[in-house]
């Protein structure tokens, strides 16, 4: 069984910066591609980026692409999402995601097998 905790979430005015953490307990967390999802208030949890445990290959949301940068360390067994230029519109629960199934990137949240309990990002305008 395979824990994720998530941290690193507050409270920025717009343009500011946030670093999110993500620290698996599992042992092959190397083995894992990891993802971030974002969930607002009233709407659907949506993609937001994701690195494969392949190559280490990212992929974004159109939303945030040049602005977030996801990033893996393996041997803390932890994934990062670093915000920058932050907009009222991130405002959301961040949710880190993992499957060991796939060991490419994938947008797809039926893909991934484990999820922690999320971190609130709020953006002041």
């Amino acid at each position: 069984q395979v824990q994720l905790v998530e941290s690193g979430g507050g409270l920025v005015q717009a343009g500011g910066s946030l670093r999110l953490s993500c620290t698996s307990s599992g042992r092959t967390f190397n083995q894992y591609t990891m993802g971030w999802f974002r969930q607002a208030p009233g709407k659907q949890r949506e993609f937001v980026a994701t690195i494969s445990w392949i190559g280490g290959i990212t992929y974004y949301a159109d939303s945030v692409k040049g602005r977030f940068t996801i990033s893996r360390d393996n041997a803390k067994n932890t994934v990062y999402l670093q915000m920058n230029s932050l907009k009222p519109e991130d405002t959301a629960v961040y949710y880190c995601a993992a499957t060991s199934s796939l060991g490419i990137g994938t947008a797809s949240e039926n893909s991934y097998d484990y999820w922690g309990q999320g971190t609130q990002v709020t953006v002041s305008s």
